[in-house]
């Protein structure tokens, strides 16, 4: 089932969870929901400063949350969104894809989302000499270094 208007909501996993820095820049007042949620078939990786969402073998599941856009700011959190992932469709020269994939919240219930996934060339580059992030939760992570 597709939201209103067709407008998806954006499963988070790096910079735009909750207490991390770009959340309260880029999502403060613009949000109606955020849960937690899930996404299998896909490992992290470190990146400078953010992660890397790599689809490949399952592994454990990434976590994060599910963004539920206020539909007033929609179009404009999409654009800012694109903007920060450095994702324009079709540039071969993106660091991310937008995606579409379903995430599994806490209560079992799914939910088709937006993912940034690494683009295809930099998700060789990690798959080949990466660091992977165990745990698949980027927060918890650098909260343990």
């Amino acid at each position: 089932m597709t939201p209103e208007g067709g407008r998806l909501p954006f499963f988070v996993y790096g910079t735009l969870r909750p207490g991390e820095r770009n959340h309260d820049v880029h999502l403060r007042g613009s949000v109606e929901a955020e849960m937690p949620a899930r996404l299998s078939g896909a490992v992290l990786y470190e990146g400078p400063g953010y992660p890397y969402l790599v689809e490949g073998p399952e592994g454990t599941p990434v976590r994060g949350e599910l963004i539920t856009a206020t539909p007033s700011a929609y179009d404009r959190l999409l654009d800012d969104l694109d903007v920060l992932e450095d994702y324009a469709p079709g540039d071969p020269r993106n660091l991310y894809e937008r995606v579409v994939r379903e995430v599994t919240l806490l209560d079992g219930a799914t939910a088709p989302a937006w993912v940034y996934v690494a683009a295809p060339r930099v998700a060789a580059r990690l798959r080949a000499s990466g660091v992977v992030i165990g745990g698949g939760d980027w927060s918890s992570s650098r909260m343990r270094r």
